[in-house]
């Protein structure tokens, strides 16, 4: 397949897939898992046949040694993006023993979450359609155990399932109270469990608190900014953290509906109480969640033709 339309491409809607992975510091293993996502996977999982060319592009990669967590941004039609998602997964199991994982961002697998992306409501049946087959891909191949989130799971969130990290989850499975919905039973001894999703495109964005930032003052601010707090944001998750080796506090965030909270919003809520210094994008967003975003707010690494969605795909299409 020659380049990816930025809107339809031939054999169907553009979907993306936003794997991540739990290691960011090891940059040879990042980079072997990555290749190993845009290769497109292998033929008896669904990939290209020898010598063809992969259908799946990568449009980012996002490595945070704090986090200790790299997210990989991938594109392609449907039938793609399942088999160079077990692909990346097969990488990382080789490469990533969650046990030694330290980074701050919660998780609970070596491919810890593995969301495929519709970008309009008429491709969420091709979504799901290609979530599913990604989940049953990853439960066969790799005998990963898989639970899926959000509209596959009737809601269900990341936070229930990874609330106690790797050894509660590993608890609730073995008593019942959560079961897998593919592969084993219990979590992968090294691998531990992965978390499947089908949804719209959300905004994962942290914001660095100036100093002198506590992280008791981050975790009160995100609290009470965080859909349910005191002056919740609709869809807006967020947990205050330290970063370590970067040597801030930081406020991490998921922003799941930036039709309805944009950044600036999140960035208002968050100055009225402590001062940001400056923001992070992770991955891509939707162009339309930086509208009105303050300009003198600096975002260091942040490229809109790399990271604003609509521009990458129109790259690609170039």
């Amino acid at each position: 397949m020659g380049a990816l339309s930025a809107h339809r491409p031939p054999d169907g809607p553009l979907l993306l897939a936003v794997p991540n992975v739990s290691e960011g510091r090891d940059a040879a293993a990042v980079d072997a898992i990555a290749a190993a996502f845009a290769s497109g996977g292998l033929p008896e999982d669904g990939g290209p046949r020898p010598g063809a060319p992969s259908r799946v592009r990568l449009l980012d990669v996002h490595r945070d040694p704090d986090h200790n967590r790299t997210v990989v941004t991938l594109a392609g039609p449907p039938g793609a993006l399942a088999p160079a998602l077990v692909a990346g997964a097969r990488e990382a199991v080789a490469r990533i023993d969650l046990r030694r994982n330290d980074g701050v961002h919660p998780h609970v697998g070596a491919l810890d979450v593995a969301p495929v992306v519709h970008r309009t409501e008429a491709d969420r049946g091709a979504a799901c359609a290609e979530a599913l087959l990604a989940a049953d891909l990853l439960a066969r191949r790799l005998e990963l155990p898989v639970l899926t989130y959000g509209a596959l799971a009737r809601g269900r969130t990341r936070a229930e399932i990874r609330r106690g990290g790797p050894a509660a989850l590993a608890q609730r499975l073995a008593a019942g109270e959560l079961a897998t919905d593919f592969g084993p039973r219990a979590p992968h001894p090294t691998a531990g469990v992965t978390l499947v999703a089908a949804r719209p495109p959300l905004v994962a964005f942290n914001v660095v608190l100036a100093e002198p930032a506590t992280l008791e003052r981050a975790r009160e601010v995100a609290a009470r900014v965080r859909e349910g707090g005191e002056e919740g944001l609709p869809g807006l998750r967020a947990i205050g953290i330290r970063l370590e080796r970067a040597g801030a506090i930081q406020i991490s965030m998921n922003v799941e509906a930036p039709e309805r909270t944009p950044l600036r919003d999140v960035v208002a809520a968050i100055a009225r109480h402590v001062p940001i210094a400056s923001a992070e994008l992770v991955a891509l967003a939707p162009e339309r969640a930086f509208d009105g975003f303050p300009a003198d707010l600096p975002i260091p690494g942040f490229d809109p033709d790399r990271h604003l969605i609509e521009r990458a795909l129109l790259r690609l299409g170039g």
